[in-house]
């Protein structure tokens, strides 16, 4: 009885634990923990020195699945719940940078205005769930 219990317990913990992780891909959430081991940190988001922008957002998507993509003129964005991964080409290489959605949608807005709703918009309901209701 008393094993039962301890096996209970560490199974609830393990629970636990798994629903308050960092990244949690059924909510939608960038990876952003999994970013920063993958790639080389820069002064401006992370680095891949060897593959293209289409390569590099293939492999963010594939570990966790992005709600919307654009690719534009060699650009690719990724829309999470509440942010946006950037992919921009470089010389040698990508850049991936990060920014919520708001600055990410002012920042890159030429390129994901006709497609991504303006947040500051009246329609506008944030990606979260519950949220603007």
């Amino acid at each position: 009885m008393k094993t039962a219990r301890i096996i209970s317990v560490t199974l609830l913990a393990l629970v636990a634990l798994t629903a308050c992780g960092d990244d949690p891909e059924d909510s939608n959430s960038v990876p952003s923990s999994w970013i920063r081991q993958q790639y080389s940190g820069s002064s401006v988001g992370y680095v891949d020195s060897s593959d293209a922008t289409t390569e590099v957002a293939k492999e963010i998507d594939g570990h966790t699945a992005a709600h919307d993509r654009i690719d534009d003129d060699g650009k690719v964005f990724l829309r999470y719940r509440d942010d946006i991964v950037a992919i921009t080409p470089l010389e040698r290489g990508s850049r991936i940078e990060i920014d919520d959605y708001r600055t990410g949608y002012r920042r890159w807005q030429s390129s994901v205005r006709s497609v991504w709703p303006d947040p500051d918009s009246d329609s506008f309901r944030g990606g979260g769930p519950g949220s603007g209701k």
